[in-house]
């Protein structure tokens, strides 16, 4: 199951903290991540009874509509808080509409020792479709230009269908209890369920009737075996998960130990809901249906051990047991038969060193396995699970005026699943098993104060990462490309914050981002290249305290791309070979689709909060 966040719009409007932790993910959560996981804190509790109305406004009628409330403490122990969002834009690109609302309801008890949140949240998006991309001519020619939807009418005049859209909905319900019972033994439960539900729609034109299983029209010497149709292809699923652990804890051991499990039944069908010649078909009648099953469980134990002021060790063990099941077809017409049972076993161990007050120093290695996904069976039935050894030695310095963290990896992958560059049936990136692989690289990010007003908070990733050996068969003769780079993989990325704060209630941030060159498949071809690009963007806000009616005003505005640099940030790449052309003779063709980002564009915002 993925996470896109177009489906829970605003969502950061109800997070009180977000943490992206770097590396192999903790065990604590269950299903591990590989690169990162992303951490994230709720509202916290308010004693006070308070609300906010929130609007802003920006480039492509961009509208922004937020309300939110709390009750503040009740009796002493309950407090209920909540919020309603609505997004709206025309978008960048051509017709990408987007219509966006959301939800969010906390319930929370706590007293000394125990803390229980209810949580609903959720939401509706309907965006129109916008990931076909374009090629290199149209990228300079008409960048925003959006091949979604079109068709040709009667007259020969190229229409767009207005409702080629993506529409999904998405249903959270969780409940967390922590429950501290002395001084060294806690305990903490989690309990999941998501429903999310949606189609994306398509006007497709000549339709041959045999994919839909349509029976031919015969009239009079004429027959009709082909329409132009209106189809929706559907999404419906139900996720649940139960996560406990329990957590002991004095001045030199910190021990917590638990489990994890979770179910997943997705459908995917699809039906047709308009034909031109609609033969023996009923309205929303299912050309193709199928269905995932997944069960994910997991144990751990991991603990924190204090030998004295200066040397801490860490050691986590996971065993993590998969079953996963497919069945019926395909968005292909295509059967889809999986039947997989996975154990892995995910040791991590670290060492930190504390130098002084100011400076520490740790080494760290985890592994980390994960299995393929649906979409990844469906474009490759015999794809792999992917392995990774990842070997961290970092630095870390604190200090009133200067701190940094610097970070050298060192990640080595058996059957990394990296993008191909190519796209499947549904836009979705295809990705495909790499044999041996690495991503070596160091990271570094500090926090400069230059003054009481100015501080610099630059980060700079250096990396190498690439796949040790690559086959790949061009002009019908299959050739060794020895080390290639891995795809979407850029050696040098680095940013930079100018923060400006002469006083607590007003702050000017400066923002700059650069990205090197990097490949868009995995055979270093020319073609596949992106270029780099650079970027920099500008945040303002200012509170004004209030006595009155409201307890303050909030003014922001956020200019993008503020030099209206011409970028792409992402594209993808393909192969075909062509055995047409010339009989007996097969040529490899490339292509490239390109992603172009906006150019400047603002958003300007008004928070009322009382």
């Amino acid at each position: 199951m993925g996470t896109f966040w177009v489906d829970l719009p605003d969502f950061s409007s109800s997070v009180e903290s977000l943490q992206l932790q770097r590396g192999v993910g903790t065990s604590t959560n269950g299903s591990g991540a590989f690169g990162a996981s992303i951490n994230i804190l709720t509202d916290a509790i308010s004693e006070h009874a308070n609300g906010e109305i929130s609007n802003s406004y920006g480039s492509y009628d961009t509208r922004k509509h937020t309300v939110k409330f709390s009750t503040g403490t009740l009796n002493d122990h309950f407090e209920i808080a909540g919020r309603l969002s609505q997004i709206k834009s025309d978008g960048y690109v051509d017709r990408a509409t987007s219509d966006l609302k959301s939800y969010f309801l906390q319930g929370a008890y706590f007293d000394d020792n125990t803390l229980i949140k209810a949580v609903i949240f959720g939401g509706h998006e309907i965006t129109y479709q916008s990931w076909f991309g374009i090629d290199a001519e149209t990228l300079a020619t008409d960048r925003t230009f959006n091949p979604a939807g079109q068709f040709t009418d009667d007259t020969g005049n190229t229409q767009f269908y207005e409702n080629e859209v993506d529409n999904y909905k998405q249903d959270h319900y969780q409940l967390h209890w922590n429950e501290r019972f002395n001084n060294n033994w806690s305990t903490n439960l989690g309990l999941n369920y998501t429903y999310g539900r949606g189609f994306f729609e398509q006007f497709k034109e000549d339709q041959d009737f045999d994919f839909y299983d349509f029976t031919p029209i015969i009239i009079g010497d004429e027959t009709i075996n082909t329409t132009d149709l209106i189809r929706r292809r559907w999404l419906e699923n139900n996720f649940y998960v139960v996560n406990a652990n329990a957590n002991y804890k004095n001045n030199e051991l910190d021990l917590t130990f638990g489990g994890s499990y979770s179910s997943y039944d997705g459908d995917h069908f699809g039906e047709v809901i308009w034909a031109e010649f609609a033969s023996n078909s009923n309205i929303r009648d299912r050309y193709y249906e199928g269905n995932g099953k997944k069960k994910d469980g997991s144990v751990f134990a991991k603990a924190t051990y204090r030998d004295n002021d200066k040397i801490s060790l860490y050691g986590d063990l996971q065993f993590r047991f998969v079953s996963y099941k497919t069945t019926g077809l395909t968005s292909k017409r295509v059967p889809l038969v999986v039947d997989k049972n996975y154990t892995f076993f995910n040791p991590k161990a670290g060492i930190t060193y504390t130098l002084n007050a100011h400076n520490s120093f740790y080494f760290s290695y985890a592994r980390a396995n994960r299995e393929a996904s649906r979409s990844d069976f469906k474009n490759d039935i015999n794809i792999k699970p992917e392995e990774l050894n990842d070997f961290e030695l970092g630095w870390r310095h604190s200090g009133s005026k200067f701190s940094f963290n610097a970070n050298l990896y060192y990640m080595l992958y058996n059957e990394q699943l990296v993008l191909s560059g190519g796209l499947d049936d549904v836009g979705t990136p295809i990705r495909t098993n790499s044999g041996e692989s690495y991503r070596l690289g160091l990271e570094v990010d500090a926090k400069i104060k230059l003054s009481n007003t100015f501080t610099v908070q630059p980060t700079v990733t250096i990396s190498s990462n690439k796949n040790k050996e690559t086959f790949f068969k061009r002009d019908g003769v299959l050739l060794n490309l020895g080390k290639t780079n891995i795809s979407f993989s850029p050696e040098l990325i680095a940013s930079n914050a100018l923060v400006y704060q002469p006083m607590d209630n007003f702050q000017v941030s400066f923002l700059t981002k650069f990205v090197s060159e990097q490949y868009l498949g995995n055979i270093d071809a020319e073609s596949s290249k992106l270029d780099s690009y650079f970027v920099s963007d500008l945040n303002v806000t200012y509170e004004i305290k209030t006595k009155k009616i409201f307890k303050s005003i909030v003014f922001s505005g956020l200019v993008n791309n503020i030099f209206n640099e011409k970028y792409v940030s992402n594209g993808f790449f393909f192969t075909f070979d062509d055995t047409w052309s010339v009989p007996g003779q097969t040529t490899t063709i490339e292509g490239t689709g390109f992603y172009p980002q906006a150019r400047t564009n603002f958003l300007v915002g008004l928070t009322l909060k009382f």
